[in-house]
């Protein structure tokens, strides 16, 4: 039996591969589609990019035809070179390198020589397409925008590269992928599904008929529309408010954390990343290290927020107890910490509660708060730790999870900061007592500071930023509705909001009430330093406002830093009131603030810093044209029958 059981086993299993391979080469030819197989041509359909739109349905980004080139190597035969390069407008240079680079890839797959004609750059190819065996067009579509703004939330389209060919079967040569912005955050959704045709060819290479009748062929399927959470009237008039400037601006709505508006400055017109001149104009901008267009402010500048953070300071010695509403401390226009040391403060002197430290932004009032929650501890490490945990709750010094793919996590300290900063030597709350006011080693985004107040707004709580609001047929990520709670209890923001009221009141953002609306917010500044000529240099301080409104059921939260801008409410606090005013109303009433903030301009300043750019003097360009046109988009009833 024993002799028999091996024989019998090979048997059987010759027997199961024999039917396997029958199964493979007679039954099943679909590993044919997968080989390098000479008798099939394979044409792809490319769908329709999703459409994107505003909040309140406005349209902001729709598609248009375009044409790629496309070349098999192999198949180039007896063409007439010089009057293809004629036809395309290019060298005979060009020409080799793209037959060479093509050769590289596959010569028997198609790959794209030349990308993203237009309509009127092919008409001329497409009369004599006939001339030119092996080389045929590929239809795709390009993004139309119908805005000349938001740039850094759209991101651009552009062809996948050879590493991401490997890594996702999904994309060949010359297909067009999301990167930046909503269209890479997106991609999966707004891309839709290519369709494939496959095609019989004969020996002489020449299409006979559809392969197996089109049994293997799949239809293509357009990319789900997509809203995103930005108010399109808002989002233009920050972009107008911000020209001649440098900074970042992000409003969110702190019931949802739904991202109303996100402003970089400087900034480019989306238009430009389209078609022909995309690489060349994308360069342009890339190699731009003076004004940093690509560079996207609201999410990715870290500053030191100033006297804005005075309000976390203040609400984490509440939580500890080591102050109430009614302690005060005495202010000698500033506070000296320690021999030779001394605080310099603005705000008048006097004593001074909380109320009053909050709306006069005394620096001496919150610096010894802050060293009472230091020193509450015997351990120093423990309390900065305790501090530290109470302020990363408001979703500080980390990644904030929203749906865009760049970020920065900012800087909140801890012990193990102040270990390797002080190594083999001790240090107390006078030692980092910068960090009370927003200084010392504190960093934050523009986004994270827009957060910070929305949490305020909403008295102890936050959802995470995003800035998706609607997918057809899909539902948007639990996450973003996910209610997040800081280690503050509720009771302590009222008196604190009271305060943030009364600087529109009483302090220092008091010429910038508008009438009706009950803002609260807060002034700052953040001192700025640069290397020029290789030497550190202290230059204008960077103005920062954070404020939300209205003060009973806020619908914005919003945060305002404007590069070299001086104090908060010489121009970020303008720029805060009339984004609120122009969100909650849809028209301004403070014409006197708007005329001034249009009007004021900070080149001479950033010129100081290596001139004005190529980018700069294009984004300058753009925005005269902004002005100028005053765009307003009427809403667009979205179209539910499928587009062709």
């Amino acid at each position: 039996m024993r002799k028999l059981l091996l024989p019998s086993l090979i048997i059987i299993a010759g027997c199961l591969l024999v039917l396997r391979i029958f199964y493979l080469q007679i039954i099943d030819d679909s590993l044919k589609l997968k080989s390098d197989n000479n008798a099939i041509k394979i044409k792809y359909d490319y769908p329709e990019r999703g459409y994107i739109y505003d909040r309140n349905g406005k349209l902001m980004v729709a598609n248009q035809p375009s044409y790629d080139i496309m070349v098999i190597p192999r198949d180039i035969k007896n063409i007439d070179t010089l009057e293809l390069c004629e036809l395309l407008d290019i060298t005979k240079e060009d020409f080799l390198e793209k037959i060479a680079k093509a050769k590289v890839y596959s010569p028997r797959l198609p790959s794209v020589f030349l990308p993203q004609l237009n309509k009127s750059e092919f008409a001329a190819f497409q009369e004599k397409i006939r001339k030119f065996e092996g080389f045929y067009f590929q239809k795709r579509s390009l993004r139309d925008y119908q805005v000349n703004f938001g740039s850094n939330i759209f991101g651009f389209i552009t062809q996948v590269n050879e590493k991401l060919i490997e890594k996702n079967p999904y994309y060949n040569s010359g297909d067009l992928i999301g990167k930046q912005g909503v269209e890479e955050s997106y991609e999966e959704i707004l891309r839709g599904i290519k369709g494939v045709k496959y095609y019989q060819k004969d020996k002489y290479n020449r299409e006979i008929g559809s392969f197996k009748e089109g049994k293997y062929d799949t239809i293509a399927v357009q990319g789900e529309d997509i809203n995103l959470s930005i108010d399109m009237v808002l989002q233009q008039y920050g972009e107008e408010l911000m020209i001649n400037k440098r900074g970042g601006i992000v409003a969110i709505e702190p019931k949802t954390g739904e991202i109303l508006a996100l402003v970089t400055a400087p900034s480019y017109d989306p238009a430009i990343l389209v078609g022909r001149q995309r690489s060349k104009n994308y360069t342009l901008l890339y190699r731009d290290s003076i004004a940093k267009p690509l560079y996207d402010r609201g999410l990715l500048a870290e500053y030191p927020p100033g006297s804005p953070f005075k309000i976390l300071t203040g609400l984490v010695g509440l939580q500890e107890n080591i102050i109430d509403t009614h302690t005060t401390f005495m202010c000698n226009h500033g506070f000296a910490y320690a021999p030779g040391r001394f605080q310099r403060c603005h705000c008048g002197g006097g004593s001074r509660d909380l109320n009053v430290g909050v709306y006069k932004s005394c620096n001496a009032y919150f610096s010894n708060v802050y060293l009472r929650t230091i020193g509450k501890y015997n351990n120093t490490p423990y309390a900065v730790d305790v501090w530290s945990e109470h302020v990363k709750s408001f979703g500080l010094g980390q990644f904030m999870g929203y749906d865009l793919p760049t970020g920065k996590k900012g800087k909140i300290p801890n012990s193990k900061t102040y270990k390797k900063i002080y190594p083999g030597w001790g240090y107390s709350g006078k030692t980092i007592i910068s960090n009370a006011i927003g200084q010392g080693e504190v960093l934050l985004t523009p986004i994270q500071l827009a957060n910070m107040m929305a949490t305020i707004a909403n008295e102890g709580y936050y959802y995470t930023p995003h800035i998706i609001k609607k997918i057809e047929g899909e539902k948007i990520n639990k996450k973003f509705t996910t209610k997040h709670v800081t280690t503050i209890d509720k009771s302590h923001f009222k008196p604190m909001i009271n305060g943030l009221f009364d600087v529109y009141n009483f302090g220092t953002a008091a010429g910038l009430r508008v009438e009706g609306i009950e803002i609260c917010g807060k002034t700052g500044t953040a001192e700025n330093f640069a290397k020029i000529n290789g030497k550190r240099t202290q230059l204008e301080d960077h103005s920062i406002f954070v404020a939300f409104a209205p003060k009973d059921n806020p619908k914005i939260a919003i945060a305002v830093l404007v590069e070299n801008g001086g104090f908060g409410s010489v121009i970020a606090g303008p720029i805060a009131s009339l984004m609120i005013e122009k969100y909650l109303r849809g028209k301004i009433t403070r014409t006197d603030l708007e005329k001034r903030t249009l009007e004021r301009s900070l080149q001479d300043r950033y010129a100081k810093l290596g001139g004005q750019s190529e980018a700069v003097k294009l984004e300058m360009r753009r925005r005269d044209s902004i002005l100028k046109s005053k765009i307003v988009v009427p809403i667009v009833k979205k179209d539910t029958t499928k587009r062709n």
